[in-house]
């Protein structure tokens, strides 16, 4: 016991180590990489502190073959669905192949220019994000040809939630390819596990897998992105609001493309709840013709601030805009076969139009989910 006459130590607190995604982890996968020739699956966000992880590779003598770029390109200044052709990169020289569109797996010939493919691009840890499905398609690709896969991870930034539907077979698409929840609590690293401890790409080869982990990283762990991963997630609320506002996207309803706020605001300009009026317009790089361009609209915009916390998955803002909608005997599932994709099965739709109430639906979800949780447990390298 210390009393206040003695001199007492007080033994310092322990500072929290910095985290440190794989790819700032050279040490553990330049050897790996030298004397190969490598295919990089990169995009804006794969950094190396402050340098492209192309660049970072060049500098260190590695041979950098070509480079496959997904949704949003290379840069990451491409619309969400917009197509680009292969081409070249400018700064380096190093050919560019689209693996967005009608390719999403390279080429043969391709896949026999190089040795190994890396993996290294921040996803936002949605089922409906597509960086994860061309995660998918070039593993296959890497199957096939006998090559090996690296995945630089990255933290995921909805890391803490599971929740959602699990998607079911029948329901299958480059918007979800996976058995998984919309929220799946995985980084690609342990995702990329799971892919091939499940047999999820089809192909009786072995495929070489190796994950460069973060360091000092646990699920928990909030984790503000330094990069927009897209155009349309420009920062941590869209980020938090994405899975829940992503249905969206099968109605007429605007989330907010061609905005300053995309996934942070709702509108219409008919039925409307609230009362924030904004109004898309053309925004190449980002939305080159959003929904409702150049019509006002009226409905909620959603804050950041320290007493509200937007993350996981909400289906609150889905049902009541479709009530309105229904209020006023316009139709809300525009786009029903894509809404269902999406949610991964027809029962969120349904279930949505038969009046179920958000805890009704969430409840119904509980056996997959207990089911795929410890699925989970199987390939976590984090806790």
């Amino acid at each position: 016991m210390c009393f206040a006459v003695q001199a007492c130590h007080v033994a310092p607190l322990e500072k929290p180590q910095k985290l440190v995604v794989g790819a700032e982890q050279p040490a553990l996968y330049l050897p790996k990489l030298a004397g190969k020739r490598v295919g990089l699956v990169v995009n804006q966000t794969s950094k190396v502190n402050n340098q492209h992880l192309v660049d970072f590779l060049l500098a260190q003598g590695i041979n950098v073959q070509v480079i496959f770029a997904p949704e949003h390109g290379f840069r990451g200044d491409h619309d969400a669905g917009e197509k680009f052709n292969n081409s070249i990169d400018k700064q380096t020289g190093v050919p560019l192949v689209s693996i967005y569109g009608k390719s999403k797996k390279p080429a043969a010939e391709v896949m026999a220019s190089v040795d190994i493919i890396v993996f290294d691009i921040q996803d936002v840890g949605v089922r409906y994000y597509t960086y994860i499905s061309s995660m998918h398609y070039m593993m296959a690709a890497a199957s096939e040809a006998n090559i090996g896969f690296m995945v630089l991870d990255r933290p995921n930034p909805n890391g803490m939630y599971i929740d959602g539907p699990v998607l079911e077979h029948e329901f299958q698409s480059f918007v979800g390819m996976h058995a998984i929840p919309l929220l799946h609590g995985l980084t690609v690293g342990e995702l990329a596990k799971m892919i091939v401890g499940q047999g999820w790409l089809n192909t009786d080869k072995p495929l070489a897998l190796t994950v460069i982990p973060i360091a000092n990283y646990h699920h928990q762990m909030p984790y503000s992105l330094p990069i927009k991963p897209s155009p349309n997630l420009p920062n941590d609320l869209a980020i938090a609001l994405y899975p829940s506002l992503g249905f969206f996207e099968a109605t007429p309803i605007s989330i907010g493309r061609g905005t300053p706020y995309p996934f942070q605001v709702i509108g219409y300009n008919k039925t409307s709840l609230g009362d924030y009026t904004f109004m898309p317009v053309s925004t190449p790089g980002a939305a080159i013709k959003p929904k409702l361009m150049n019509e006002t609209l009226i409905g909620q915009r959603f804050y950041q601030n320290a007493q509200t916390n937007h993350g996981g998955l909400t289906l609150r803002y889905v049902i009541q805009w479709h009530q309105a909608f229904a209020q006023q005997h316009e139709t809300f599932f525009q786009h029903p076969k894509f809404m269902d994709k999406l949610a991964g099965t027809d029962k969120l739709r349904k279930a949505i139009i038969a009046g179920q109430t958000e805890s009704e639906i969430k409840a119904s979800w509980q056996p997959a989910l207990t089911e795929y949780k410890a699925l989970r447990q199987q390939y976590l390298l984090y806790n």
